[in-house]
């Protein structure tokens, strides 16, 4: 019973709660810095007839076509998501690490599994919320590819609203697979940003320096952003909802075939480098944002913990 029992506040610990809190508001305050970047990736994924290529062409069009404050469409929407997304990663990650270790080393390959437990949860519990920030950020928008369907939203409510009533419920999880097939992304993000982390410390507990922080996790999410890209750009495009899948197959068989169609008709009318279309913008983005987010993560979290003299939990130590 003693072993069971004392693997329940773990689960529910202050620390876990001090790391998803830091975790949430270091991703707000990143992803607000560099939205633009965001959008720009964003419409070179979902608009297949969209010309420009480079990241500053785009955002110069969509200023130019849209205005000023273009880039920054659906930020609050995105900020909602992202919040509460990377507030139940953060939370599950840093839960399940301080329970399954109990005193044993961390590894890469233990960093990975709880990192893809981890992003099973997230995906459940927060692709409705992204499904609609897709929608709204997309709204308004001077598409190329005439095909798309504008939309008619009025807030988040209205949103998911129209679309339960429009679409079904089940709408709601559109681009799950390819979602769930993504937790690789930010597991092996954090697979590499936790090895990283034990290499820089060599067995010493220090904390280490925001330039440090800043460059290894730009490095961990470059490398998962390149491997998993072709199946973001699926992501968004099913979560767009401009892809119609057939009614009479069951969900899972519906989207197991989109997104190889999709795949596969990319390729078929750009080639294999149709398949990372966007990259450019998407790798600006998410390596920026996501180093930003880290170091101002850590900076919060051992401010925290040391404004209520509390060590550093030893989790995050190994």
């Amino acid at each position: 019973m003693a072993p069971e029992d004392s693997k329940v506040p773990d689960v529910f610990s202050y620390e876990s709660l001090v790391h998803a809190v830091a975790g949430a508001m270091g991703s707000v305050t990143a992803m607000t810095v560099f939205f633009p970047l965001d959008t720009a990736r964003l419409r070179l994924q979902v608009d297949e007839k969209r010309k420009s290529r480079s990241t500053p062409a785009v955002l110069a069009e969509i200023i130019k076509e849209e205005g000023l404050l273009a880039p920054y469409r659906g930020w609050l929407p995105v900020i909602c998501s992202l919040c509460c997304s990377n507030f139940v990663y953060f939370y599950c990650f840093h839960s399940l690490k301080s329970s399954w270790l109990q005193g044993h080393r961390a590894s890469p390959g233990k960093d990975l599994v709880i990192g893809i437990i981890a992003g099973v949860v997230n995906v459940l519990v927060t692709t409705p919320l992204w499904v609609v920030n897709t929608r709204l950020k997309l709204q308004g928008a001077k598409f190329r590819n005439t095909d798309i369907r504008p939309t008619h939203y009025t807030g988040m409510l209205d949103a998911f609203s129209q679309i339960v009533r429009d679409e079904g419920a089940g709408a709601l999880w559109n681009g799950t697979l390819p979602s769930l097939l993504l937790v690789l992304n930010p597991a092996v993000q954090f697979m590499i940003y936790e090895g990283l982390k034990r290499q820089l410390r060599m067995g010493i507990h220090r904390e280490l320096s925001a330039s440090e922080v800043f460059v290894i996790g730009a490095i961990a999410k470059a490398v998962a952003t390149t491997v998993t890209y072709p199946l973001q750009t699926v992501q968004s495009i099913l979560r767009f909802g401009q892809h119609r899948q057939q009614a009479e197959q069951s969900r899972l068989m519906s989207s197991l075939k989109g997104v190889t169609y999709l795949l596969h008709n990319r390729v078929r009318k750009y080639g294999v480098l149709g398949l990372f279309k966007g990259l450019e913008a998407k790798l600006l983005q998410t390596v920026l944002t996501a180093a930003l987010m880290f170091l101002i993560y850590e900076k919060i979290a051992s401010f925290t913990f040391k404004a209520m003299g509390l060590k550093t939990p030893m989790s995050s130590r190994r």
